[in-house]
């Protein structure tokens, strides 16, 4: 692993890493589900961030203490969550979404000295300590500006909840270090300023990287409260934005919006000169559709995790990579593929090692490393290597079940499906059966303007598939549901399944 050359002006402290040269531009853009909008410039977020962190130092919170955060986004979230940083404790996201036993469990395991929330109405039945309002938190503050503590590489900077897919969600530690390597290596002083529509939640690593490094380089980040693809399509055209960035579920509702609408009355993307997809799989047919609706942007499909950071693979800017490719092990990471037996192996497991990595789960002394002997990170993805080097995800090991005495995984069963010309995307989950185990059903979407025969899809995916991983079952969908982090849910449609069966 090679460690990039950090930027000079990245400070020790990442509560500090925004752009102060050009203090007038606008940061934040803040669009709202009731049609509002705000534009707040760099010196206001700042300011605001300054005011979270004197409120925090005079209220004499230890440092290194959590604060939570829970709310929709805003431009308030993002300034509390610097001031945070700026005042030696540690910000601690949590979704909004979760229901309220495991939200109850999250912030007995944060053990929080204060809840920061969007409306007073979110902080009921917080009962252990204090809560406030994020416009509160930011509000300005009397006296004298307090001094700032001196942070080191290794503390705390902040923690993650993972999206509790196999259990209460865990909080991932990242250190001051890991999240400045992050910056360091995706910062570019030469670039011309951008604007980045950010939909996906600020308690997700991806929103989350995407605003820090907006705000280190002095780029604007079209902000929405919460993602509607009706709203997505119009702010690339209103707000003339350049990077688009979302997980394919998004992205595929939002072509859904547009061919709903009269060519007359379609947004224009038109603006975009990047689209990054990322933190799940995508058809074919769904990159076609992204690339042709987007003919100016290049399009990058990208991987991150939160125990180890969004930086993984790179594209090579002077070749196009191959279709379904995440791209090439980046040249500041270490990456290799290993089988059951932990021996080298393609597919294998992908394990990773990078500046990024989590230093341990908080206040939970029960759950391992998830680290080998050598500091790398055990991802429980699935991957293959072309002969160039090329990475392709192929599946989750977790989602990976048995039907008949074989296993089946997901991913690659449902890149059968979404190869028919009537599928545009597909999802494959378990339903107990007492002969086989288990055996596989799908939720299809159909194509725009197709219609899904079940029989027709069924006799595809047995000429391509072994007998065993063929769906028993295929249900028709006008689209698959998202988890809190906009993540098909997986769960949600095996208990679906269930129901129909």
């Amino acid at each position: 692993m090679t460690v990039p050359a950090t930027h000079q002006s990245l400070p020790g402290n990442q509560g500090e890493a925004i752009d102060r040269s050009h203090p007038d531009r606008v940061a934040v853009v803040e669009s709202r589900a009731d049609g509002s909008r705000t534009e707040v410039s760099f010196a206001e977020l700042d300011a605001r961030a300054d005011a979270m962190a004197d409120r925090l130092l005079r209220a004499g919170h230890p440092r290194g203490a959590t604060v939570v955060l829970l709310g929709e986004n805003s431009a308030d979230w993002l300034a509390s969550f610097l001031g945070i940083q700026r005042a030696g404790l540690v910000p601690a996201p949590i979704s909004y979404k979760f229901p309220p036993e495991t939200r109850g469990a999250v912030l007995a395991n944060a053990d929080p000295v204060l809840v920061l929330v969007d409306t007073p109405e979110r902080a009921a039945g917080i009962t252990t300590t204090t809560a406030m309002t994020f416009s509160e938190a930011v509000a300005p503050v009397a006296g004298d500006r307090r001094p700032r503590p001196e942070v080191a590489g290794a503390d705390p900077a902040m923690i993650l909840y993972t999206s509790g897919s196999t259990g209460v969600p865990k909080g991932v530690i990242l250190s001051q270090a890991s999240h400045l390597w992050v910056l360091g290596v995706g910062f570019d002083p030469s670039s011309t300023p951008q604007i980045t529509l950010v939909a996906a939640p600020l308690y997700h690593m991806n929103a989350l990287a995407n605003c820090q490094a907006s705000l280190l380089r002095g780029d604007t980040v079209v902000l929405m409260d919460r993602f509607d693809a009706g709203r997505f399509a119009d702010l690339i055209a209103s707000e003339q934005v350049t990077n688009v960035t979302g997980v394919p579920p998004m992205l595929a509702l939002v072509l859904q919006e547009q061919q709903r609408r009269t060519p007359d009355q379609r947004a224009d993307f038109s603006s975009v000169k990047a689209t990054y997809i990322g933190s799940a799989p995508a058809s074919d047919d769904l990159l076609d559709q992204i690339e042709a609706a987007f003919p100016r942007s290049r399009m990058k499909l990208s991987y991150g995790t939160t125990e180890s950071g969004p930086v993984a693979f790179s594209h090579d800017p002077q070749r196009r990579s191959p279709r379904g490719s995440v791209g090439l092990a980046h040249p500041a990471v270490d990456i290799r593929l290993v089988g059951p037996d932990g021996e080298p192996a393609n597919p294998g497991v992908m394990e990773i090692r990078t500046g990024a990595l989590l230093t341990g789960y908080h206040r939970r002394d029960d759950v391992p490393m998830p680290l080998t002997g050598d500091g790398f990170y055990h991802t429980k993805d699935v991957f293959r290597r072309d002969e160039d080097g090329y990475y392709f995800f192929e599946g989750r090991v977790d989602d990976m079940f048995t039907s008949g005495g074989e296993n089946v995984y997901p991913r690659l069963v449902e890149q059968v499906i979404e190869d028919h010309p009537d599928v545009n995307e597909a999802a494959v989950v378990p339903v107990e059966d007492p002969v086989k185990g288990n055996r596989p059903v799908a939720f299809v979407v159909p194509a725009p303007g197709r219609n899904v025969d079940e029989a027709a899809v069924k006799a595809y995916t047995l000429e391509h598939l072994e007998p065993y991983a063929h769906p028993r079952r295929i249900f028709v969908v006008e689209s698959l549901p998202l988890s809190s982090s906009n993540k098909v849910d997986r769960h949600a449609l095996t208990a679906r399944a269930k129901e129909l069966l």
